[in-house]
């Protein structure tokens, strides 16, 4: 089997798409195709990128062109979609790619009620996180704040780890609000966005409100983000690879 063969194989597999990740993670087990380099991953990227076979889709998400007019809405929205709708899968996907590195790195994962039933590629979001019921680890007040953060690492003492919270088309400065309520934890803040977004955050955080956590909140692209979400599968299958 010739290795770009492999890769249509996962792909029609999963139901004609995948993520850079999950292709990391399965194309290698495929023991009838032969990865004679020391860079088999660079050669994945490298063949979903050939047009003759594969489109993009969004960062880090690619498809099979014979699958194009057969692909559900939330994964290759139709262009008469309205714009709610495109946010609304656009964010449950990032959502979706943050749950998965925060699971491969072994935090606990969680999202909102209110979006636990929204798809991540073929599943519902609350499908990939492993925690049900947000950690009681302080006053309610600061719970309920917390509840609403777009997607929330948990370390092993089940306290917040990370706190992300996905900027598609919504108000960057209400994000930096909910963080700067949460400031007495020990937790990095991410706002992920669009690359052309990243002045805007740079404005808004630059505000003395947010003076007290300025230097603890970073701005993650959705290119950066679908890198990470890319490199962790890698990691996984190299320490799968040495037995660990």
């Amino acid at each position: 089997m010739k290795q770009y063969e492999a890769v249509v194989n996962v792909m029609e597999s999963n139901g004609g798409f995948a993520t850079l990740g999950f292709l990391n993670q399965e194309v290698l087990k495929i023991k009838e195709c032969e990865w004679n380099t020391k860079t088999p991953f660079a050669s994945i990227r490298r063949i979903v990128q050939d047009e003759r076979f594969f489109f993009k889709i969004r960062p880090g998400l690619w498809a099979l062109n014979t699958y194009k007019n057969k692909l559900p809405p939330e994964i290759l929205p139709s262009r008469s979609e309205p714009k709610s709708k495109l946010a609304e899968y656009n964010h449950s996907y990032y959502q979706g790619l943050l749950v998965e590195i925060g699971n491969l790195r072994k935090y606990g994962t969680f999202v909102p009620n209110q979006d636990k039933n929204k798809i991540f590629l073929n599943k519902k979001l609350s499908d990939i996180t492993s925690i049900t019921e947000i950690y009681k680890f302080s006053y309610d007040r600061l719970i309920q704040n917390a509840k609403t953060v777009d997607v929330t690492w948990f370390n092993e003492r089940n306290m917040p780890a990370y706190f992300f919270e996905v900027e598609h088309s919504t108000d960057i400065y209400r994000s930096l609000l909910k963080f700067c309520e949460l400031q007495d934890f020990y937790t990095k803040y991410f706002i992920v966005a669009d690359t052309v977004r990243k002045r805007d955050f740079e404005e808004k955080v630059s505000a003395t409100a947010f003076s007290p956590i300025h230097n603890r909140i970073k701005f993650m692209s959705y290119d950066q983000l679908s890198e990470w979400h890319e490199r962790s599968f890698q990691v996984v299958n190299v320490e799968r690879g040495i037995g660990l």
